[in-house]
């Protein structure tokens, strides 16, 4: 399965314009999206960054980020497409979404306990699946900040190192574009769509591999 991972749109539709157009000749089996569709703006914009993606006719998969307004989880849903605290299925493949970030200094508008990290994870994952999740774990490559400092999700790294998932797909951390290994599990942080960047993911036999890429 070929997917295409993006993250980190904040309101960049010209950005996401070409993106959709450089893949209508060779669409992708699936897009992933990891979130901060919007920059602290609702439903109606969060519609027109989606729209070049969904008139490729591709399934879709997409959370939240913790810079999205507090009425776009209802705007995925509605679309069919919100993985947020949810299990879904595309082709066969498993995929448990979770939004929002883990607490942040900045107290911004979706943001989660380790807690609640955790149960969603655990009330959610079947072996196999894929996370998609806007928060990277700790501790890899996808989570360190400009200083130096790791700032993802504690609870997401102990899930990954228990249940090794073949991937996740994550974002939020603009400078800590990467692919890391932790265990079998490939952690992608394509860095953010509104410069730019994505990545091309493969999955085969439950082995995931992934490209950066820039538009």
């Amino acid at each position: 399965m070929r997917i295409l991972g993006i993250t980190d749109i904040h309101g960049r539709i010209s950005v996401v314009e070409k993106l959709a157009k450089s893949f209508e000749k060779e669409p992708p089996d699936l897009i992933m999206i990891a979130g901060d569709l919007t920059n602290f703006q609702g439903r109606e914009a969060a519609l027109r960054v989606l729209d070049p993606i969904l008139s490729l006719e591709v399934p879709t998969v997409a959370v939240f980020g913790n810079c999205d307004g507090r009425d776009v989880p209802e705007l995925l849903d509605e679309l069919g497409i919100g993985a947020h605290n949810r299990r879904i299925e595309v082709k066969g493949l498993g995929i448990v979404g979770i939004g929002g970030s883990n607490i942040t200094p900045f107290n911004t508008v979706w943001e989660l306990s380790e807690e609640e990290i955790d149960k969603i994870l655990r009330q959610n994952y079947m072996t196999g699946d894929l996370i998609l999740s806007h928060v990277p774990p700790y501790g890899t490559k996808a989570d360190r900040i400009s200083s130096g400092l790791h700032v993802g999700s504690k609870a997401l790294r102990k899930f990954i190192e228990e249940e090794q998932p073949p991937l996740v797909l994550t974002g939020h951390i603009h400078e800590a574009r990467s692919v890391d290994m932790l265990g079998e599990t490939l952690i992608v942080n394509p860095g953010p769509l509104f410069r730019g960047y994505y990545s091309e993911i493969r999955i085969e036999n439950g082995k995931a591999s992934a490209e950066l890429k820039r538009l």
